[in-house]
């Protein structure tokens, strides 16, 4: 009986099933990692805005405080951004014909808003409060990341259901006191766990109840 397959057929064979089995491995892989890359979340990618806004230069060089431009960030759900007036308060004195700020001063004349694009957000089905998270000292760069780092600005974090999860299963860890929350690259005095163990009772957090799908699913 003549010889049906040559020589090569087991080694081609076994090529083969060896080169399904890395790829299904590597699609494993990817399916895995492609959810929390930068590309999927966002993280670390600047986003284009009608305004170069530098928070480096306004908040790290400047000195300028959260709450000047997010000025709902202590009273309400939504930090909110900076009205045209706001940035006019400086700009109609400093860099007054500046190119790059031509569509603030087109918006003041217009009376039509800058159209600001959401660096950070959270799906619709979220509920998410700032002022809670300020009052329970829970800083700004918890979340943000170090803004006044930024030429411009990036999502820091993934925001992920996860991610929130573990702060809000533990969030010792991320607690400072109320009235530090605004300060950039703030440094923990020696006793901070201590500090971070009274305000727990302190703040009246409730880690226990905080994972319940209602707190943010309403």
């Amino acid at each position: 009986m003549p010889q049906v397959f040559s020589k090569s057929a087991n080694g081609v064979a076994r090529f083969v099933i060896w080169a399904i089995c890395a790829a299904l491995l590597l699609a494993i892989v990817i399916g895995i990692a492609m959810p929390r890359s930068g590309f999927v979340t966002g993280v670390g990618q600047a986003v284009a805005q009608p305004v170069p806004f530098s928070h480096k230069h306004h908040v790290g060089q400047l000195g300028l405080d959260c709450r000047y431009c997010h000025n709902g960030v202590e009273t309400s759900s939504s930090a909110g951004l900076p009205a045209t007036e706001v940035c006019m308060t400086c700009h109609s004195q400093l860099f007054t014909n500046a190119d790059m700020l031509a569509p603030v001063r087109a918006s003041l004349a217009s009376g039509h808003p800058l159209e600001w694009q959401r660096v950070n957000s959270v799906p619709d089905f979220v509920y998410f409060n700032h002022s809670i998270h300020i009052a329970k000292g829970v800083a700004c760069e918890t979340c943000h990341g170090e803004v006044d780092d930024m030429p411009l600005t990036a999502r820091a974090h993934s925001l992920s259901m996860g991610w929130c999860l573990d702060c809000h299963r533990n969030p010792q860890p991320n607690l400072r006191p109320p009235q530090d929350v605004f300060l950039m690259h703030w440094k923990p005095p020696d006793d901070i766990a201590q500090i971070r163990r009274s305000l727990i009772s302190l703040l009246d957090i409730h880690p226990e109840t905080m994972t319940d799908c209602y707190v943010c699913h309403r």
